[in-house]
């Protein structure tokens, strides 16, 4: 009887690691979400800061806040484009490193699982000689 209760206790860990598993796939997931509308937001603001390059020096340059066109200098929506860029980018570089924290964590999780399934599997293979 000792040999079943081990073995309910390996399948009751094997459990607890399947639904740690899955939650780090899901973090996986929303991570990869974050970062894809990111790179969108940046692959925008590197075209603004383009089409903000090719204006005339006194041209007029008008910033959307809510329902409302507000005149804004060039050099200040340069300087805003610019610093955007610079955030989205640092954020981008941090989900990258979180990425691959979370990636690390996972393969380690699905090799404690593997180990685990493999003494489940010895446990029954050794009682089912006996």
């Amino acid at each position: 009887m000792g040999s079943s209760a081990a073995i309910r206790e390996l399948q009751r860990d094997l459990e607890s690691k399947a639904n740690d598993l899955s939650k780090l796939q899901k973090d996986i997931a929303k991570n990869h979400q974050v970062r894809k509308k990111y790179t969108i937001q940046l692959g925008e603001n590197e075209l603004v800061l383009k089409e903000l390059d090719l204006l005339n020096e006194g041209a007029n340059v008008y910033k959307l806040i809510g329902p409302v066109l507000v005149k804004q200098d060039l050099a200040e929506a340069n300087a805003n484009v610019s610093k955007r860029i610079e955030y989205i980018s640092a954020e981008l570089k941090r989900l990258e490193g979180t990425l691959q924290d979370l990636e690390e964590k996972q393969n380690s999780k699905k090799d404690a699982i593997f180990k685990l399934q493999q003494r489940i599997q010895s446990f029954q293979a050794g009682k089912a000689k006996a």
